[in-house]
């Protein structure tokens, strides 16, 4: 299947278009809300600006994939590889993260409020000036990320690793840190 039959039939109702291959799709400013892209091969795609709100991307491959500005509130992405992806500036409210990997990711300035990021693989991940106020990281990996700026205001980041991790600047107001591992390597009690 190519882009073009993709929408042609998404655009004729259909939605489901689990275990799909469109690696490198251009698929740029679509809307795409509630698609079901579980276990998708969407390695290297450019969704920049898509609109894809309440769609099923569990297990997908979103390695290197453009995600640049997109509105993926209320998204599932469990287990998903988004490893190398740029979600700069995406709008992720209330999305499923969980058990994600998003290792090296840059997600500079997205909105991920009340997000679950819980047990997701956040190593070396470009979280500065993230609106994450009320997020759950956990027992996230966040070891050597960048979390400067961020807004962590009343974030679970229970038994999540910081090790290395940039806080200049972070409100962690509000925070729950029980049995977190601090960026110096210190365990929060």
């Amino acid at each position: 299947m190519d882009v073009k039959e993709l929408l042609n039939r998404y655009a004729a109702g259909e939605r489901n278009f689990h275990g799909i291959a469109l690696p490198k799709a251009d698929l740029q400013g679509v809307h795409l809300g509630g698609i079901d892209f579980g276990r998708a091969d969407l390695r290297g795609a450019n969704l920049a600006k898509a609109s894809m709100s309440g769609a099923n991307l569990c297990k997908a491959n979103l390695q290197g994939a453009n995600l640049e500005h997109a509105n993926l509130s209320e998204v599932i992405f469990s287990g998903a590889d988004l490893c190398e992806a740029t979600l700069t500036t995406a709008n992720l409210n209330e999305s499923d993260l969980s058990g994600a990997y998003l290792c090296g990711a840059d997600l500079c300035d997205a909105t991920l409020h009340m997000a679950s990021l819980s047990a997701a693989n956040l190593q070396r991940v470009n979280l500065s000036d993230a609106k994450m106020s009320g997020v759950r990281m956990w027992k996230a990996d966040l070891r050597e990320s960048n979390l400067s700026g961020a807004d962590l205001s009343d974030a679970n980041l229970s038994e999540a690793n910081l090790t290395g991790a940039n806080l200049n600047a972070t409100d962690m107001s509000e925070a729950f840190l029980t049995g977190t591992i601090m960026p110096d390597g210190t365990m929060h009690k």
